[in-house]
């Protein structure tokens, strides 16, 4: 994929492109947005500019990719590629984008490294970007068409047929298509953007996990209100969906999208979340109710008490239904609403983890990274333990 001559050049720059990216990225976003401020309304999520997450992420994504790229020159990294790809697609990215990135990140590397950007550098970085954008534009030419949308054209509006408060900050919304069009094919643990228009008329997104079973022509979205903390801002989406939205006002939402969906296999399921990453789980056990799946599913849910565990009681009421399905929940300040729960953070000693299970998780990355290590040490390979994550994906070089 990379030629040789580019390879030895990105091989021994890699290092100080790596060490100067958030820089580098830092200076790549406030130029692009500076000269084209149209890309915040309706693109990117500002409070994820805020905060640092999307250059950290962008950052990462492309250090990851060269990575790949030297490690293995002969297979490309399909893992990050497809997470990256749904992603994409979820805001509605079409190609001629890559051309407008393309001119201000590389912009940015001139600028952060100056006289270290040779012909020959910038030939080679040249290649890794056209490489990984090549890829990607593919990947999401073929998501847009087995959506059966033009690319960029995937907005819908939905009416809001039932508001229901799941706890003190959060809220389900169930949706029908407002223009009463079947709804548009989806798959378990997908999830949606909802693009609002803000008070000062900025448009925003934020995408949220379909957590009802996707058979049919309604769909639910559980939203959770972002606090503000260590500096960045509250959510924005999130504010305006828990005060603003009821029944009978609508949304646009796009059409689903996401690589992390229930598989048809017969082994065993492990759904694990934290707090709010429970909604994709929810969604996938509410699907296996509606297939009447036989497989032994193992429910793991850890929170800060049970007033605080969303959709608990559906939980619990689902994994009944399920003629081989368990469930184990831990709480930081246990109640007597669950009295067999487990006091504390997850532990996963003891539990009996299939070494054959294909594992889901979700929830915070601190969360998932230590119960991702207690999964491997249960036995359970790499290749079965898929995750989930909200927002921008800051794991993914490592995790993929």
């Amino acid at each position: 994929m990379l030629s040789d001559e580019s390879a030895a050049v990105v091989r021994a720059t890699l290092p100080a492109v790596a060490g100067a990216l958030d820089e580098i990225t830092t200076r790549f976003y406030g130029t692009m947005f500076r000269d084209r401020p149209e890309l915040l309304d309706g693109m990117f999520n500002r409070g994820n500019q805020a905060g640092g997450a999307q250059r950290r992420a962008l950052a990462g994504s492309v250090a990851g990719f060269a990575k790949a790229l030297l490690a293995d020159p002969d297979t490309r990294p399909d893992a990050l590629l497809s997470r990256i790809a749904h992603k994409h697609a979820a805001v509605g990215l079409t190609d001629d984008q890559y051309t407008i990135v393309h001119k201000y990140l590389f912009g940015a590397i001139a600028d952060v490294l100056g006289d270290a950007v040779t012909p020959q550098v910038a030939a080679a970085w040249d290649e890794v970007y056209w490489l990984m954008a090549g890829a990607l534009i593919a990947r999401e030419a073929r998501l847009y068409h087995d959506a059966g949308v033009a690319p960029g054209d995937i907005w819908r509006r939905w009416t809001i047929v039932e508001r229901h408060e799941e706890t003190d900050d959060v809220v389900s919304f169930l949706l029908r298509p407002a223009d009463g069009e079947p709804a548009p094919r989806a798959r378990a643990g997908q999830y949606v953007s909802v693009r609002v228009r803000m008070p000062d008329g900025v448009h925003q997104l934020r995408q949220y996990s379909l957590s009802s079973a996707p058979g049919d022509e309604l769909r639910r979205i559980t939203v959770k209100r972002v606090a503000g903390a260590d500096g960045a801002p509250g959510g924005e989406v999130s504010d305006l969906l828990h005060e603003r939205m009821g029944v009978g006002d609508e949304l646009t939402l796009s059409v689903p999208f996401g690589d992390v969906v229930l598989d048809d296999a017969d082994t065993p399921l492990v759904l694990v979340s934290a707090g709010i990453g429970c909604t994709p789980m929810v969604g996938m056990l509410a699907q296996l109710a509606a297939l009447g799946s036989a497989r032994r599913v193992l429910v793991l849910h850890a929170d800060g008490s049970p007033a605080e565990h969303a959709l608990r009681a559906e939980t619990r009421e689902t994994v009944d239904v399920l003629p081989d399905a368990e469930a184990v929940f831990w709480y930081e300040r246990p109640g007597a609403e669950e009295p067999d729960a487990r006091d504390g953070l997850m532990d996963l000693t003891g539990i009996g983890v299939p070494a054959d299970a294909t594992v889901y998780l979700c929830g915070p990355l601190p969360f998932m990274r230590t119960v991702r290590g207690q999964l491997l040490g249960a036995g359970v390979p790499a290749r079965s333990i898929h995750y989930e994550v909200f927002g921008p994906d800051l794991w993914l070089p490592d995790a993929a």
